[in-house]
């Protein structure tokens, strides 16, 4: 409930910021036109493709693609994470991320990141920190915001929100990073997950980044 409670409160602040202007044949919401970000020291502004005729043509048209590896996942990626969508993703970074107390994570391979990912967020590939040892998660939780205490113990009290995602519905990268997270202490409190991924975040129209061009030879 205090969960629900405090990403309603981030959803209204996000439309109190970026009220929807005439400009805008199709916005995020009734109240909602954009919303102005950072990446790599640029601003981006998400909004939604304002071609009302525009179609996806791209692989996230896709309906089937061969499971394993590529089955549908589990609504809740743990119990004690919680789910978002994309209104409380963009409340996420438009709050969170620009007050520097949370981070947008794409856990999918770097290859996937670079195509094509969201915004603002960074590539830390559940690749990287499945079967990993204490001593390396040790180290990516202090860039995360953990403290080491006098008796060596972890202090997680003051680390960063962590929004996460991946492909969407079919895709298990999230669903492989979440639990080393929480294995090694990790606050479920601090993690959202964004089930629909970027197929979901694609789908509604919204603005995606691509960090490196793939020449089709």
């Amino acid at each position: 409930m205090k969960k629900l409670l405090l990403f309603s409160i981030l959803t209204g602040l996000l439309f109190a910021q970026t009220p929807k202007t005439d400009e805008y044949l199709v916005g995020i919401t009734n109240q909602l036109s954009h919303i102005t970000t950072s990446d790599s020291g640029q601003k981006v502004r998400i909004e939604r493709i304002q071609d009302v005729e525009n179609v996806l043509t791209d692989d996230f048209t896709k309906t089937s693609r061969q499971c394993p590896p590529f089955c549908i996942q589990p609504t809740k990626v743990d119990k004690s994470v919680e789910n978002i969508g994309e209104l409380e993703l963009l409340a996420f970074i438009n709050t969170k991320i620009s007050a520097h107390k949370g981070i947008l994570i794409d856990t999918r391979l770097k290859s996937w990141f670079e195509l094509e990912t969201i915004p603002s967020s960074i590539n830390l590939p559940f690749s990287v920190i499945e079967g990993s040892s204490k001593k390396k998660m040790g180290m990516i939780f202090r860039i995360l915001g953990m403290k080491i205490k006098s008796d060596n113990s972890w202090d997680f009290s003051k680390v960063k929100e962590l929004a996460i995602f991946d492909n969407g519905a079919w895709c298990a990268q999230a669903t492989h990073f979440v639990p080393n997270m929480l294995k090694y202490g990790y606050p479920a409190s601090k993690i959202h997950y964004y089930r629909a991924g970027l197929q979901g975040w694609k789908l509604v129209g919204l603005t995606t980044l691509v960090h490196k061009e793939i020449v089709k030879k």
